[in-house]
């Protein structure tokens, strides 16, 4: 029985990760930062999965050296979920970037140390397209976000940052082929237990209701989708030493309103079905950071590509409407709308 450690695994991302290992009959651990955090990990597990006695809870910080060793002692795999993903960017970027970057290279160190077999990064589509306002061509893996550019986002500048880092880290120790990066859209679908991932306020905004849609839109994909690509990097020897996209494609957030009004019927009864000027979004801004965070986005449509993934690793999305209502499904049988 293979072993594998989760980092983050009280997160959304993190959740459906041990959820998948533990169907595939691996033993599974993954740290939290608290203990007193364990019962709430075990309990999203369960709900989707008997994990028996193969799930192992370790306490580590991605700002501390604490606890990695013991965490990683014995695993044939790594997957380095945990990342700060704040709902609101912070004024200092130091505050996302330094978790970031010293956590990637904490675990990454530690892994390699401990001789795992292929550790695979969690970043962001964040670390390919943030300094790109549209593009009418796909971006691929070999594109990346510009941080000379005084337009990026705290979060875009950190996941880069991150991502860079283990690049040149591998590189220095000559063990390229035992990293593998996963590079996700906007992350969406069903919510385990009372989770409230920052990924989910699409949907969730959407919801509770608001005065209008503006135009922002995202690269959507699939929670489970994003785990299938994980570990098909995992284990795979194509994987080594090479970036993914994961993306299902490109929806406004008008669209996404259209999906939900179909779909969802009463429960859908707040989503807007008008547009919101530019002009407002940017006014509402000035009092919600929430929007704030996203009025940057306001107009822009990039594209970005999977046919990587899927012809390299045989990967492929699910139909993203299904993605979309089921996300706000579980929203509503949660309780959280």
């Amino acid at each position: 029985m293979k072993t594998v450690l989760v980092t983050g695994g009280s997160g959304f991302l993190g959740s459906w990760c041990l959820v998948e290992l533990l169907r595939g009959d691996y033993a599974v651990r993954t740290t939290v930062r608290d203990l007193g955090r364990e019962a709430e990990v075990r309990s999203r597990v369960e709900a989707q999965v008997d994990p028996g006695d193969r799930l192992t809870v370790f306490a580590a910080d991605l700002l501390s050296d604490d606890g990695w060793e013991q965490a990683v002692q014995g695993c044939d795999y790594v997957l380095h979920v945990a990342s700060p993903f704040p709902l609101t960017q912070p004024q200092d970027p130091d505050e996302l970037i330094v978790p970031a970057r010293e956590g990637t290279l904490r675990v990454l160190r530690a892994a390699l140390d401990a001789g795992v077999g292929r550790v695979v990064v969690t970043s962001s589509v964040a670390a390919v397209r943030g300094s790109v306002d549209r593009s009418s061509t796909p971006l691929s893996e070999e594109s990346w976000t510009d941080l000379g550019s005084s337009e990026i986002t705290p979060y875009t500048r950190s996941k880069t940052i991150a991502e860079r880092a283990a690049w040149e880290l591998v590189e220095e120790r000559g063990e390229t082929e035992k990293l593998a990066v996963v590079n996700p859209g906007a992350i969406l679908g069903p919510v385990l237990g009372d989770d409230r991932s920052p990924s989910l306020e699409l949907v969730n905004r959407l919801l509770k209701g608001m005065p209008g849609a503006p135009r922002i839109g995202f690269s959507i994909v699939d929670v489970r989708d994003v785990v299938d690509l994980e570990l098909k990097a995992m284990t795979m020897p194509e994987a080594g030493g090479e970036r993914f996209i994961a993306v299902a494609r490109f929806q406004w957030m008008s669209e996404v309103a259209a999906v939900l009004r179909e779909r969802l019927g009463p429960a859908a009864a707040k989503v807007p079905k008008r547009a919101v000027p530019n002009l407002v979004v940017r006014a509402m801004g000035i009092f919600d950071p929430g929007v704030r965070s996203i009025a940057g986005q306001l107009g822009q449509k990039v594209e970005l590509s999977s046919e990587k993934a899927e012809a390299v690793l045989g990967w492929k999305p699910r139909p993203l409407d299904e993605t979309i209502v089921e996300c706000a499904q579980s929203l509503v049988d949660a309780k959280a709308v």
